[in-house]
């Protein structure tokens, strides 16, 4: 027999953001309980909203399932005599597990017989165990910021004030300090304030909906778009559907409502993006737009209870959105007064960390990098890369970025345009912050590309140089999805740029500001580059081993490298490579601290070692060809012809001979096929079923 467990925490209002993790925490968090209590369940159903975390487990066991425990004393010889009887070791063992000598069993393992016990353990009853494991697991929901409340131990993310426990339609009893559990909810806390019972989690579905709750994230987005779009299509428009923004007011809520609210057209004048942030970001307002994409001097606004007369809230939110406006209007007329190049000079006043300068040093600093980088891949562009550069941080001294931050770059983009500026070194200023989020959009152009790479760099070397590194929980600079900005940004332009030499450049550049030595730096910033890029490999569904026996023959060339995982990817299905990779690991162990070898063809002893000799000479000459054109899957098909030469090699000669100078000779053979192979790869840590 199996039971429902229904559980709701009602709280003040969570902030939005907590709430998806929260969900997903809960989901995954429950399941591992049950699974360390041995209790079988059916499917796990999370939900939120801001003052409610719900969560519904079907199908549980009315039983933990019985455990077999199995434990093992000594050895067998130890614990019977020559004549079959009992030891005092066997006796001791017997004693310390509760039974009598006769029952412990022999029970054969990898090592040998030894003596045992088994014992079974009866599973108890899941009603019992529930109360001591659902205040642990309420408590151990985590949260970015949690708090405490009155004069309690306890932190949530917000005041907790009721708890709703049941299992299998009966109150699971417990106590988190002075809240109870039980079986009454609460519905909306203005429209339907007042408590009632719950049987389960379809009665509180139901229950919670006449009383203006919609507990489930979807079903709650579901009619926030349909209302949205119904009261923009009043308008003659749509919405524009905002992911982000869906989600967050999707949290904010728990019963959606839309309001149509107007402006005066004469703000259209604005930039569409100043239009789309002040409604977005600041407000939590649905732009409207009509059938081309154009912005209508309309919004939506979704308020979390029925409005007794619309009119009245969207006169309210309309004041709000025109004094948003009016102040944007103003900064944007105001900053058109002033030269772009004269905001840049204003950086000399602005601080980017005080140890590493101000943002004007900042500029300087990547525009001499992004200068290098073009050089490298189309120096044509070097004038307009560098007008790029120079303008890109300027609108951080305007009044419109000051006042609405992520416009930075945007802001940019619209007054150079304005101010007569090259078209591409328009767009690139606002492409070079991108992308701005993990898989978000890459710039396009190529001075926006080289820019971003070129800021990028130097914001990672730079603190790297003053020992500001990423820890695993704090990146405050966010130096990580910088550096995979910049992997993404070369994969995708297939720029030939070396990762040490882009690294050597900018700390040549920035080295007087380190408080670390240049050595240290680099080596520290090339492993955060190979970390942040293997990471990316290996979520994006290539095989572990692959990236790692790519990436350990070193990390330059990012391209190149995605060229070598997808041979070696391609070369693991030939029948010799799995053989071949199971005889490197026997080499990587023997070459372990060995280098710089020389092999003497006239030390050989054995026609095996000539055979493998001749035919790393004959497969090396093609093998080297062809890698230098790039052309990685054919090296390595001819370098997999190695392995019948290597086997013959291992299965005729002793490599660790007694003579010196034929065991130099043949660890330097060795060393030589092995280098030639790391070239590609360093199959040594290709996982093997051997």
């Amino acid at each position: 027999m199996s039971k429902e467990l229904f559980l709701e925490i009602g709280t003040e209002e969570i902030p939005a953001a907590f709430l998806p993790k929260a969900i997903a925490d809960m989901e995954e968090m429950i399941r591992k309980e049950f699974a360390a209590h041995r209790i079988r369940h059916g499917t796990v159903k999370a939900a939120a909203t801001p003052r409610r975390l719900a969560l519904c487990v079907a199908g549980v066991a009315e039983r933990q399932e019985d455990q077999l425990i199995e434990k093992l004393g000594p050895a067998k010889k130890v614990a019977y005599d020559e004549q079959g009887n009992p030891t005092k070791a066997a006796l001791g063992f017997a004693r310390g597990q509760g039974i009598d000598i006769s029952e412990v069993e022999i029970i054969s393992t990898d090592k040998g017989e030894y003596i045992g016990a088994r014992k079974k353990l009866e599973g108890e009853e899941t009603a019992k165990l529930l109360p001591a494991i659902l205040p642990k697991f309420i408590l151990s929901i985590p949260f970015k910021k949690s708090m405490r409340w009155m004069n309690l131990e306890i932190r949530f993310a917000r005041p907790i004030h009721w708890v709703v426990a049941l299992y299998g339609g009966e109150v699971v009893p417990f106590r988190i300090e002075n809240i109870a559990s039980g079986d009454t909810s609460r519905g909306h806390r203005f429209m339907s304030p007042k408590p009632f019972k719950v049987k389960g989690y379809r009665d509180y579905l139901a229950k919670t909906r006449k009383r203006f709750v919609l507990v489930d994230p979807e079903e709650r987005r579901r009619i926030l778009l349909e209302e949205a779009r119904k009261a923009a299509a009043a308008a003659g428009g749509k919405i524009l559907e905002n992911e982000d923004l869906i989600g967050e007011v999707s949290f904010l809520i728990e019963y959606p409502s839309a309001v149509l609210g107007n402006f005066e057209q004469d703000y259209l004048k604005l930039p569409k993006d100043v239009l789309t942030t002040t409604m977005i970001s600041h407000q939590k307002y649905f732009p409207v737009v009509d059938g081309s994409g154009n912005l209508m001097a309309h919004f939506v606004t979704i308020n979390n209870t029925v409005a007794k007369d619309p009119a009245v809230v969207a006169r309210g939110n309309e004041k709000v959105i025109r004094a948003r406006l009016a102040d944007a209007k103003f900064f944007f007329e105001e900053d058109q007064k002033i030269p772009l190049m004269t905001h840049f000079e204003e950086l000399k006043k602005v601080v980017f960390h005080s140890a590493l300068g101000t943002s004007w040093d900042k500029v300087m600093q990547y525009r001499e990098l992004a200068a290098w980088i073009a050089d490298r891949v189309n120096p044509a562009l070097k004038d307009t890369v560098d007008r790029t550069a120079l303008l890109a941080k300027a609108d951080l001294e305007t009044k419109m970025v000051y006042e609405f931050p992520e416009l930075q770059g945007t802001m940019g983009r619209e007054y150079a345009s304005i101010q007569g500026e090259d078209p591409v070194v328009a767009r690139a200023v606002y492409e070079h912050y991108l992308p701005t989020s993990g898989g978000g959009d890459l710039p396009q152009t190529e001075e926006g590309s080289i820019v971003s790479i070129a800021d990028k760099t130097d914001t990672i070397v730079g603190f790297f140089g003053i020992n500001v590194i990423p820890t695993g929980t704090a990146d405050p600079y966010a130096l990580r999805r910088q550096a995979l900005g910049i992997i993404n940004i070369i994969l995708n332009k297939g720029y030939p740029i070396e990762l040490p030499e882009l690294v050597d450049r900018s700390i040549a550049i920035l080295s007087k500001k380190f408080k670390r030595t240049p050595e240290e730096t680099r080596r520290d910033v090339l492993e955060f580059f190979k970390g942040r890029f293997s990471n990316q490999l290996v979520s994006q569904g290539r095989p572990y081993d692959v990236v790692e026996a790519v990436l350990a023959t070193g990390l330059t060339d990012l391209v190149q490298a995605i060229r070598k995982i997808e041979a070696v990817e391609a070369t693991k299905g030939d029948p010799d490579f799995e053989p071949l990779a199971v005889a490197f690991k026997r080499v990587s162990n023997i070459l372990k601290d060995f280098k710089d070898g020389c092999v003497d063809p006239v030390l050989f002893e054995h026609e095996a070692e000539g055979a493998l000799f001749n035919a790393y000479i004959e497969i090396r000459k093609k093998a080297e060809a062809l890698i230098d054109m790039g052309n990685y899957r054919e090296a390595l098909l001819e370098m997999v012809r190695l392995r019948k030469p290597v086997d013959a090699f291992f299965e005729a000669v002793l490599v660790m001979a007694k003579d010196e100078k034929v065991k130099f000779n043949r660890l330097s053979l060795l060393e030589a096929v092995a280098k030639l192979f790391h070239k590609v790869a360093d199959f040594s840590k290709i996982v093997t079923e051997k």
